[in-house]
């Protein structure tokens, strides 16, 4: 009988890549939801843990619960010099990942059934690369507004949206490292690198488990910001828009003024001069301003082809 259960699980090798910030309260809770999914349907696995510089015990609960538990993996943990934020960290985490496919776990905070870990991975071997889990629960405001403006304005043809976790095959996180890229957003990158990526919905268990940790909420605020940056060109469209009204103006002046000289009205001395030149001249500043944001573009992109983190140590943390 024990035979027969041991050949009904997996073959494939997996990694479970998780970022650890300051979540002491909550490690051992999510430990204890996914780890006998991964004992129950896989031969091997390993858990690697990011820790991004915490300042509380998170580190200790995870070798206690590694000792008192027994589990049946290889446990690593990255030791990020400083902290470095979420996608630096997990970058890092994912490039000393050996499975074959690789979990990435960007918190640590549990809205969903264990059994949707083995449904993203059932979808994945359907043909697909990047299988992502997100919740139905309702949206913040601030996020529907992100991601509309986000994919309304991407260069790439990938849509993004809001993702718990998700599993990504060997084969894309080659493609990624193979065109030489640093991965500032992984979630626009992995929906951009051209292999086939989906997302299956479930429903959450507790809608407001995600702002338990807020450092992670103000993080991703400043990572939000940057990605309007990095894959969209929102920032030269609002600046030619604004170009585009004051160029507007500029010819509406001018009209005006050739009207007032053909009509022998003479209006306040100086306030048409002034008016004209202040419109020419906020066109000019908006359109060297287009012109500036799309050269830093091109610089990001080049820029942003080199990894940047910088990693302390790598511990394996051994079972007694």
């Amino acid at each position: 009988m024990e035979n027969q259960i041991v050949n009904k699980k997996e073959k494939k090798f997996i990694s479970i890549v998780v970022y650890l910030h300051d979540v002491a309260p909550y490690l051992k809770y999510f430990l204890d939801t996914i780890i006998p999914i991964y004992e129950e349907n896989f031969d091997q696995f390993e858990l690697v843990c990011v820790d991004d510089a915490c300042q509380d015990y998170t580190i200790e609960v995870l070798k206690e619960y590694v000792e008192n538990k027994q589990i049946k993996a290889m446990v690593n943990v990255v030791h990020m010099s400083f902290f470095q934020g979420l996608e630096s960290a997990m970058n890092a985490g994912r490039d000393i990942a050996i499975g074959d496919f690789v979990y990435e776990f960007d918190d640590i905070f549990v809205d969903y059934e264990p059994e949707v870990i083995m449904q993203v991975y059932e979808k994945l071997l359907e043909g697909n690369d990047i299988v992502a889990a997100s919740s139905k629960g309702k949206l913040r405001l601030t996020s529907k507004v992100f991601y509309s403006l986000y994919n309304r304005t991407s260069r790439g043809k990938g849509k993004i949206g809001p993702e718990t976790f998700r599993i990504v095959s060997r084969r894309a996180i080659n493609r990624i490292k193979s065109m030489g890229q640093y991965i500032p957003y992984r979630k626009a990158v992995y929906m951009n690198c051209g292999l086939k990526a989906t997302t299956i919905c479930y429903e959450s268990k507790d809608v407001k488990v995600r702002v338990k940790n807020k450092a992670v909420a103000s993080e991703r605020t400043a990572l939000a910001l940057d990605s309007f940056i990095y894959f969209t060109d929102v920032l030269e469209r609002v600046s030619a828009i604004i170009s585009g009204i004051f160029l507007l103006v500029t010819v509406g002046m001018g009209v005006y003024i050739i009207s007032d000289v053909f009509n022998n009205t003479k209006p306040v001395e100086g306030w048409l001069s002034t008016m004209g030149f202040l419109a020419l001249g906020f066109f000019g500043v908006f359109a060297l301003l287009t012109i500036i944001l799309k050269y830093l573009s091109v610089m990001l992109n080049l820029i942003f082809k080199q990894q940047r983190y910088l990693v302390s140590d790598i511990e394996k943390v051994v079972k007694r």
